[in-house]
């Protein structure tokens, strides 16, 4: 059948099951926005700002497995997403960005609100596409979508121009099928078979393993058979800050979140271990520090869809590319049981290791209110948060059980993503309670995204960590460089409860611990938006904290 292109690409994102679309119009995308006027099948948000229309898509995506779906319009519209796709590249999360582009005639003149985006996102996207002709726009959105979901996932960019949009297309179903095909066929490495029975050599002859669970394991949704393995060989667990929930937070093997802001039960582990086994995780710098030092005793057996991170941000002794439900498959299959009894004794003596305690000379402890929190959201919950210290309280202190649960920007540590994400997930998941944890110069990034709160009626709790001051910034310049607070204190710029009622939002404020758990109990009965703001004092800490290109084990003591 003949169809306009903008009405193909509503056809194509139907096919591809896509339900719900995040975006904000413009001249460029006007063909795409007429078409949607009639179409029932599709949800579009319109959220304030592009940069949370793509943040709204990565929480979306996160908390529901699916590919996020962003539409902006050319030139600033386009711009404005490049941090969001960052952040979804930098965590491996599937989206697809749909940007307008002036009309082909106009591309290279410096037209109105013409820009480049393809070679502007071309470092931070699986790939990226400019249609060019109007009788391949349907393939390039089917394999934009096979390529954000398959493998390794990421975000794709596909920008249009206006004139591809208003074009008479013929479009074809049978298409779609031909391309499923072609995209089955992953690449394999041919000493797959030596390398796991490498890997089964080293299991059954280690004493003191350590499994260290990366955003890989949600990614592939092998929580399930991650937890058969760790019980199979009986070893210790630590996450990364994008594996949290991967693992369940209280179960008696798991130690903590690892590395920089980890756990000292953890960091020791990683240090006395004799074989690390990483899975789905990417050995970012925040997790190994000084590389010399890190896990000097161990071999590492590391598995992974992709093999560009095997062996490279440290040496490894098997690497083990595929599918992490596929490889921990074959492990357990031939792996011993194991019990390691006097490496889980030495495990429980370290967890019992305390970390340094914050003082209790402050109003409200933010280690208390994240552990109320806990207490009190029972059931189906997801937290977002920002980036700072509220985002490494919230994962030190919060026991994930689920995967999912724990929505936040670890690769790029994107301030201003939580609140975008919280919609994003509140809108995909329409009967879980949706929280964003978030500091006061994190919130007030993004803070103009309550406008999309507000308009339809997102029932999430924002909760604001206030202490006056970009924390995590703050608390480095106090321990690094001798208390000289360049710009990081903020002052009261911002009242955050008229700012709520701006919006029509309901608010509430803690003040001392008293209040806690009276306020976050009537903020989570409620099912309609509501700001929680919390007093903090500037000099609450994160703990531990490891200095800048030190060994993790510095963390000890």
């Amino acid at each position: 059948m003949k169809l306009k292109g903008a009405q193909v690409l509503l056809e194509c994102l139907k096919e591809q099951g896509v339900d719900t679309i995040f975006g904000y119009p413009g001249g460029a995308v006007l063909p795409i926005y007429d078409a949607l006027y009639n179409t029932k099948e599709i949800t579009h948000i319109l959220t304030a700002h592009e940069q949370g229309a793509t943040h709204a898509a990565d929480g979306y995506s996160r908390s529901t497995g699916k590919v996020g779906v962003v539409i902006a319009t050319s030139g600033p519209g386009a711009t404005n997403t490049v941090t969001g796709i960052a952040t979804a590249y930098g965590d491996s999360v599937p989206l697809v960005v749909f940007t307008g582009q002036v009309s082909q005639d106009l591309i290279g003149r410096d037209s109105f609100q013409e820009v480049n985006i393809v070679e502007i996102t071309k470092s931070i996207t699986k790939k990226n596409y400019i249609v060019t002709d109007s009788n391949e726009l349907a393939l390039t959105i089917r394999e934009a979508f096979q390529i954000a979901r398959s493998g390794r996932p990421g975000p794709v960019v596909v920008d249009i121009p206006k004139d591809v949009q208003v074009a008479e297309i013929n479009y074809n179903f049978e298409e779609l099928k031909e391309l499923e095909v072609a995209m089955e066929n992953l690449e394999c490495t041919s000493d797959y078979m030596e390398n796991i029975n490498e890997a089964v050599k080293c299991i059954n002859e280690c004493c003191k393993p350590v499994i260290y669970v990366g955003g890989g394991v949600v990614k592939s949704n092998a929580s399930a058979i991650l937890r058969k393995f760790v019980e199979k060989i009986n070893a210790p667990v630590s996450c990364s800050l994008m594996g949290i929930g991967a693992f369940p937070g209280n179960h008696e093997n798991y130690m903590g979140m690892i590395g920089m802001h980890g756990t000292k039960c953890s960091n020791l582990a990683v240090s006395k271990c004799d074989v690390l086994i990483a899975v789905g995780a990417r050995f970012s710098d925040r997790v190994i520090s000084k590389v010399e030092a890190f896990a000097p005793n161990a071999k590492i057996i590391h598995i992974d869809i992709d093999s560009k991170e095997l062996g490279k941000n440290i040496d490894i002794s098997v690497p083990l590319k595929g599918d992490i439900k596929d490889v921990l498959s074959s492990l357990i299959e031939r792996v011993d049981k194991k019990e390691n009894k006097s490496w889980m004794d030495q495990i429980e003596e370290w967890k019992t290791i305390k970390t340094i305690d914050q003082k209790n000379e402050y109003s409200v402890s933010p280690k208390y209110v994240i552990e109320k929190l806990q207490e009190l959201t029972k059931g189906n919950f997801i937290i977002t948060t920002e980036v700072g210290q509220n985002q490494i309280w919230t994962a030190q202190y919060f026991k994930f059980l689920e995967p999912r649960t724990l929505i936040t920007s670890g690769g790029l540590g994107t301030m201003g993503f939580g609140l975008g994400a919280a919609i994003g997930a509140a809108i995909g998941n329409p009967n879980t309670k949706v929280i964003n944890v978030a500091g006061d110069g994190s919130f007030k990034m993004n803070s103009i995204e309550l406008t999309t709160v507000a308009k339809y009626q997102v029932p999430i709790v924002q909760l604001v960590l206030n202490n006056h001051a970009l924390g995590m910034v703050h608390q480095w310049q106090e321990m690094f460089y001798q208390g000289r607070y360049s710009h990081t204190n903020l002052g009261q710029e911002v009242d955050f409860m008229k700012l709520g009622n701006a919006y029509g939002i309901e608010t509430m404020k803690i003040t001392n611990n008293e209040e806690v758990e009276q306020v976050l109990k009537e903020a989570l009965e409620l099912n309609k938006p509501v700001i929680v703001e919390c007093d903090i004092n500037k000099y609450e800490k994160v703990f531990p904290i490891v200095p800048p290109g030190a060994a993790i084990t510095e963390s000890i003591g």
